[in-house]
């Protein structure tokens, strides 16, 4: 029954088939907010699942506007090609980031982040 309002950004974790589109399973994560950190309210979803994410290395690029699956298929298809074969990142999922509500016509923010390894 609490209400945490909308955090950034949200992030998907994309899982990409052989073709590099996403496979039907995705995961979307938000942030709880600073003040609900230490003492989060329980989801009364079961799906809903409170992790913590660990601190990271990535490798990230960025992009404007609406974005969509083909988009973040591009971008981290650039970001493949941009590291080669020396950078070292975790290649079975990559994160995709949007940080704009959907009302935000101009300036929109999008990420693409590997997880180096």
């Amino acid at each position: 029954g609490a209400g945490m309002g909308m955090t950034a950004p949200v992030s998907i974790t994309a899982f990409p088939a052989e073709d590099g589109s996403f496979q039907q399973k995705v995961k979307v994560s938000l942030r709880i907010p600073s003040q609900f950190q230490d003492n989060p309210p329980s989801p009364s979803d079961e799906s809903i699942k409170i992790e913590e994410r660990q601190g990271m290395t990535i490798y990230s690029t960025q992009f404007g506007g609406y974005a969509k699956e083909v988009d973040y298929v591009n971008y981290a298809a650039k970001l493949r090609s941009a590291l080669g074969s020396e950078a070292a990142y975790r290649k079975d999922f990559y994160l995709c980031n949007g940080y704009d509500p959907p009302m935000k016509p101009y300036g929109r923010r999008n990420e693409v982040w590997f997880v180096k390894e």
